[in-house]
């Protein structure tokens, strides 16, 4: 009858139970880890940290200890324990429930984390019973052992034996000595309440308790037990060993926006417990000079407007009379802790305010510290107001050291700020699209909203190029005159009178002149004579916008797009016009090793390596790579916008701040009250785009400008990209045909003239026959009252000078003429 009615209740309870079959093709949930080019692990994401670790490349020595600490038996029972059963039966009735312990065998725990629930109820007990029984006819021990120590969680977030070698030790499962793998052991038994810390001493007791479990098994000697027990128990959370995290350097904007473009392709649980493996192209050493690049020039922004804000943060009075209490306060303070700009940027909490200095203690600084805890008075003069006006007891604030410049020594403790004034900042291969670098504003743990990719902005004067491509592939040249004159559009909201930055009108020019010096009103009338449905398509060809709209101000910036998407359309003039994608991922691996996404593979910019696999491939040549990219420009016309782009950097806009050792070209941009100031530009290998603004869009002040403001932060960047990626002339497309020209008239002179004046100008050989000595032809129909002055750059208003003729000889031309004295034709 007991036989009949053991086996009527396993009937009963084994009818419905799920099904243990998917166990054998189990992938648990792990970390994705992100690479840098050279292989360094750089960032890690995951809901559960887990790494998971195949059972063949666990050590013995670990098996053993979890085996030893479970289930001693696990060896040669069939799924669960019947003496192990009995025996906690017995004690749960003499303690009347008070003390009832597990029974479990290892390969009931495994039932219990992944077929059941963790419930204690008779019923649950007898499904897992059948259930082991199930899994060990069907899988290997071996495998269960695997599925059980990549599963089990270990307390600190960690999951699996691999993840908490690594959380409490930071070390790998072979570096583990037999009492580090004993305390691993004795955490499922209660992962929460030992803390290796906190309850030193009861898990250093459940750790020998574990090793004479190991010695009597026969795992370990009697000696590697006895010397064993007696060591300390160490820890990283005892501050014994070095936390793995702190290997890592800290997150920031590129590492995040991976994650936000893997968890929008891939699905973010997918991405957050997949085990991917990405090879980003970030250069770790250019993505610290991005970062020093923009913070410098935030940083002196802010310092120049004379306002002291700190961090808004402080602690409460009663805590600053205790050391240990105002430190732990500060360590719980949410500020940036990743700035390390000139030097590490430190936390730091005002303990006291007197006339001449504040009394501060610094985060990981011993007061004691022969550098003292002193900030003078002479270090705030570049704010206003004394120190009791800026700076209450409590303020948390951040400090960085100052250092003698020739020998290093230190000097004092200087206050520091992280801005209010925001930007991006983003540099890339122009071949391959690689993203080599990328700052999306002053600091990631301040603000992690990444003003690269996610701040629509107004690209302002920096999307002219793509107006002067369009009129260029509509028959215009670089020695077209066009004419710079005022001009009223009429628009739904009133007359639109759009003027010059400078306020002046400079009459006919030449489409050089005009990007050069960034010309508004030839841009509009451009714009105006191409159509701005021409324009707009071209700027949603580039990659610019999705939608552009058609109005005549878009075409000095003002509709809204990101960085990233001005500096990859960039990219297209510098490699002659063939469609690039940018990528902040080379591949993605899974768990596996098997690539599921490679850049060079992808749709519009694949790039096939036609003997890479050859063995007889001649030392010291290199293998031979095949672009199948789309062309979406004429190289001519990229070609030719690049050497007025040039002409930017050389003469223009941008010469004051941008001036690198190999040939150059970019575009400056400022919109409306200098709202958003930017520098696009791009060397033959790399191209890079900083913009500077508010979250909140308000005026950078006067005089703020693109060339002034991010014109040098592409000049510290590339100084250093230039010595690394190298950089030469620009390709010139075998159609190009040179004529010099002057650029002030756009008139051709002779091959021998030389001068400021004059350039040799790339054209289309159909072109040049529109080239004429000593005129060019012009466009631009428009209509004034009276007359107003011109303007000509580099010459003194009503001056004549002299000039160098195309025949050599010197002539007299000027003084400058008002429209009452031009002729009224040929002005189309």
């Amino acid at each position: 009858m007991v036989a009949l009615s053991v086996g009527a209740i396993f009937w009963m309870y084994g009818r419905d139970l799920p099904s243990h079959e998917h166990l054998a093709q189990y992938t648990p949930p792990t970390i994705s880890r992100i690479y840098s080019t050279e292989g360094q692990v750089i960032d890690e994401f995951a809901q559960e940290r887990r790494l998971f670790t195949p059972a063949g490349e666990i050590p013995d020595l670990v098996k053993h200890a979890f085996v030893s600490a479970e289930d001693k038996n696990f060896y040669s029972h069939q799924g669960y324990d019947l003496r192990g059963i009995v025996a906690a039966g017995v004690q749960a009735v003499q303690s009347r429930g008070r003390d009832v312990r597990g029974a479990s065998t290892i390969t009931q725990q495994v039932m219990k984390n992944f077929l059941l629930s963790g419930d204690r109820r008779i019923d649950r007990k007898i499904k897992e019973i059948i259930l082991a029984a199930r899994v060990e006819s069907a899988l290997s021990k071996e495998k269960i052992l695997e599925l059980y120590l990549n599963e089990i969680f270990l307390g600190q977030n960690a999951y699996g034996v691999t993840a908490a070698a690594q959380v409490y030790f930071n070390k790998t499962l072979s570096e583990l000595a037999p009492h580090e793998a004993a305390f691993l052991a004795s955490l499922p038994k209660a992962p929460s309440q030992f803390h290796p810390v906190r309850k030193k001493e009861r898990v250093t007791g459940r750790r020998n308790f574990v090793l004479k479990e190991m010695y009597e098994n026969g795992y370990i000697s009697w000696d590697t037990y006895q010397s064993e027990r007696l060591l300390p128990l160490k820890s990283v959370q005892n501050g014994d060993y070095e936390p793995y995290a702190r290997s890592l350097p800290p997150r920031d904007y590129f590492t995040d926006e991976i994650r936000r473009q893997l968890s929008r392709d891939f699905g973010e649980e997918q991405f957050f417990s997949g085990g991917y493996s990405v090879r980003a192209t970030l250069d770790p050493d250019m993505q610290v000079e991005a970062a020093h690049a923009l913070q410098r020039s935030l940083e002196q922004y802010d310092r120049g407007l004379g306002q002291w804000r700190g961090t808004g943060k402080k602690i409460e009075a009663e805590q600053l009379g205790s050391e240990e209490a105002w430190r732990e306060a500060l360590s719980n303070t949410r500020v940036a802790r990743d700035v390390d700009l000139v030097s590490q940027w430190h936390p730091a909490v005002v303990l006291d305010v007197r006339e001449n200095e504040l009394v501060i203690g610094i985060e990981g600084i011993d007061l004691n510290d022969p550098r003292g805890n002193r900030v003078p008075r002479k270090d705030t003069n570049w704010f206003k107001g004394n120190l009791f006006e800026n700076f209450e007891r409590g303020d948390v604030i951040h400090v960085r050291e100052m250092k003698d410049d020739n020998g290093g020594a230190f000097i004092r403790w200087t206050l520091r700020q992280v801005p209010r004034v925001q930007g991006g900042f983003m540099a890339m291969d122009v071949n391959t699209g690689r993203v080599i670098a990328m700052q999306g504003g002053f600091s990631y743990q301040n603000s992690v909203f990444n003003r690269a990719t996610q701040a629509q902005r107004q690209p302002g004067s920096s999307f002219k190029p793509f107006v002067f491509a369009a009129a260029l592939d509509s028959g215009y040249t670089p020695a077209t005159i066009v004419v710079d004159a005022p001009i009223e559009i009429n628009t739904p909201h009133g007359v639109w009178r759009p003027k010059n930055a400078s306020n002046k009108f400079y009459g006919p020019t030449p489409l050089r002149t005009g990007i050069e010096q960034s010309r508004n009103l030839m841009t509009i009338r451009l714009a105006q004579e191409v159509g701005m449905d021409v324009v707009a398509s071209y700027a949603e060809k580039f990659g610019m916008y999705d939608n552009m709209g058609r109005v005549l101000a878009n075409a000095l910036g003002a509709d809204e797009t990101t960085l990233y998407k001005v500096v990859a359309a960039y990219a297209m003039f510098a490699n002659g016009g063939e469609r690039v994608q940018p990528t902040l991922i080379d591949r993605v691996q899974d768990r596996y090793g098997t690539t599921i996404f490679s850049h060079d593979a992808a749709e519009g910019n694949k790039r096939v390596c036609v003997n890479c696999d050859d063995p007889n491939l001649t030392s010291g040549r290199s293998p031979r790579i095949i672009n199948d990219r789309e062309r979406v420009m004429d190289p001519v016309t990229a070609y030719q916008l690049t050497s007025m782009m040039q002409g930017v950097v050389q003469r223009g806009t941008a010469r004051k701040t941008v001036n690198l050792s190999v040939p150059t070209a970019g575009k400056t941009g400022t919109t409306n009250d200098a709202k958003d100031v930017w520098f696009v530009g791009f060397t033959s290998n790399i191209v890079a785009g900083c913009y500077i603004g508010y979250d909140t869009p308000r005026s950078l002040g006067r005089g703020a400008s693109g060339g002034g403001m991010c014109g040098p932060v592409f000049t510290r960047f590339m100084q250093k990209a230039t010595k690394k990626y190298g950089g030469g002339k620009f390709k010139v497309p075998e159609e190009c045909e040179f004529v010099k020209i002057d650029r002030f008239s756009g008139a051709r002179v002779g091959e021998g003239a030389s001068g400021d004046n004059v350039v040799s100008e790339c054209f289309r050989e159909f072109d040049i026959e529109t080239i004429v000595f000593g005129g060019a032809g012009l466009t631009g129909s428009f209509a004034v009252s009276g007359s107003f002055d011109l303007i000509r750059p580099n010459e003194a208003a009503g001056q004549a000078r002299e000039v160098t003729t195309s025949t050599g000889k010197k002539a007299i031309v000027g003084p400058k003429a008002g429209f009452g004295t031009l002729s009224s034709g040929g002005l189309f």
